[in-house]
């Protein structure tokens, strides 16, 4: 069964928060990973194979690098599963 966007929102946050220590509720749609959350490129990649993990997708290397917001990431995984 597909997860809704707020669902995948929320667990992502968990991730983030697991892995940076960032507030859930700071993990919202229009955020940029880089610019507004502080994620390094490091942290983004354990975020990202968290998230793989978590939701059951695989997010290419080479997509990595377009999910520049948190509404990008989302999207990426609720349409992959």
């Amino acid at each position: 069964m597909a997860l809704s966007k707020t669902e995948v929102l929320a667990g992502l946050a968990e991730i983030v928060n697991d892995e940076t220590g960032i507030a859930t509720e700071a993990v919202q749609l229009d955020k940029s990973f880089t610019d507004d959350l502080d994620i390094d490129s490091i942290s983004m990649m354990t975020i990202v194979v968290n998230a793989e993990d978590k939701f059951g997708v695989k997010i290419p290397d080479e997509e990595v690098k377009n999910l520049i917001t948190v509404d990008d990431a989302v999207s990426f995984i609720t349409n992959a599963q």
